[in-house]
């Protein structure tokens, strides 16, 4: 499904792009460099906000709480997204 009409990005796309650790993108934004374009009429950062709470569960559910394991838990950008969501600082 495309979730940016702008700039043709599918949710697939974005999926793909939240990977494991430290570099993961933290905002819709960061997720548009990420895929090598940049946020136009900003429509799809709801939806791409979405996915990313999305992947946020389904890495929680894989491994009981984070996705990356014990030593890049401070740093990892899921868990900073998560606290971010949440209003926790991490």
């Amino acid at each position: 499904m495309i979730v940016c009409s702008c700039n043709v990005l599918s949710d697939g796309a974005v999926r793909a792009c939240l990977s494991r650790g430290p570099d993961c993108p933290r905002t819709p934004a960061q997720v548009h460099a990420c895929l090598g374009c940049s946020p136009k009429c900003g429509g799809c950062a709801r939806t791409i906000r979405s996915i990313m709470q999305a992947a946020l569960q389904g890495a929680a559910k894989e491994s009981l709480g984070h996705a990356c394991g014990e030593g890049c838990a401070s740093s990892c950008s899921l868990v900073l997204f998560q606290s971010a969501e949440e209003g926790i600082t991490a």
